[in-house]
């Protein structure tokens, strides 16, 4: 059984729910507290072991991969200044040379077209694929997570979670079949069902482990919702060749892809850290006394 080295990142979106801000700046550039949300997403796929990160990118897109290069300039300042922890910091972060590609998608073709852009970079062997809206809060990262139950099955797994039962029409959804080390055979999934026709609550939440099958698939599957290259419909064939595995995260999501997920991803990553909870608490908490929501506000 070959180790999950590689990992596929789709940063090709124009993230037009935060126009006009990523007019300039991709949206996954955009900062939870101190970091973009693309680092809080490559830094799970370091902790799960990952070796190699793949983006897969558009027009507009060079700022992320400056941001994983190396900056001599950047280093030797912090350097000269003493500034060794920030400088350490920055260097922990660094990929190392060659563990970074980039490929472009030149067309929006959905997820489903923008995983097969990645297929020569990854190659004959499983990868992860890390939705970059997606960001995740834990003491153990959900990726690292789901490579262990990958060590133990050897095929495809999924990353699902619980979504309020009335809520399954807005995500793709998973059946729950048997109990297999510490996840779960899945039975069948579906794109956004029709209300009461889920076959559970636990959604898809943005991370995968796929064997490389799927490029095939990819190549031929047709345009699905949207006119667009669906991933879950390529999915659906290869479950008919290979079994799927669900791992149940517990985690806390924040989909950033959304103003509101933002938001939400900011606070609590504030909260989180033991220099930050005390002051950000008092600050929320007077903001709730002080400021009260107004009948009719422009957005703008």
């Amino acid at each position: 059984m070959k180790k999950v080295r590689k990992a596929v990142f789709p940063v090709a979106g124009l993230g037009t729910r935060f126009l006009p801000a990523t007019k300039s700046i991709p949206k996954e550039m955009l900062t939870v507290v101190d970091k973009p949300v693309i680092q809080y997403v490559v830094d799970e796929a370091r902790e799960a072991g990952i070796e190699h990160f793949i983006f897969v990118t558009g027009r507009n897109k060079g700022v992320i991969e400056d941001h994983f290069d190396l900056q001599f300039e950047l280093y030797d300042t912090l350097a000269q200044r003493g500034k060794d922890d920030q400088l350490a910091h920055l260097q922990r972060l660094q990929p190392g040379p060659g563990q970074t590609s980039f490929t472009r998608q030149q067309v929006p073709l959905g997820l489903g077209h923008a995983v097969w852009c990645a297929r020569d970079l990854v190659g004959d062997e499983p990868f992860a694929l890390l939705l970059p809206d997606m960001i995740m809060q834990a003491d153990k990262s959900c990726l690292k997570a789901m490579v262990e139950l990958y060590a133990e099955t050897g095929n495809n797994i999924i990353a699902v979670q619980e979504c309020d039962p009335a809520e399954t029409h807005k995500y793709g959804i998973v059946g729950k079949g048997e109990d297999i080390h510490t996840g779960f055979e899945i039975t069948g999934m579906i794109e956004k069902p029709k209300a009461g026709t889920a076959p559970s609550n636990l959604y898809i939440n943005g991370r995968y482990i796929l064997q490389p099958e799927i490029f095939k698939v990819l190549e031929g599957q047709e345009r699905g919702a949207g006119n667009e290259i669906q991933l879950t419909d390529a999915m659906l064939k290869l479950e008919k060749q290979q079994p799927f595995f669900g791992y149940h995260y517990r985690g806390r999501t924040f989909d950033c892809g959304s103003p509101e997920g933002f938001i939400e991803a900011n606070v609590a990553f504030a909260l989180w850290r033991a220099d930050m909870h005390e002051s950000m608490s008092a600050t929320i908490e007077a903001l709730l006394d002080e400021i009260q929501p107004l009948e009719r506000r422009e957005v703008g």
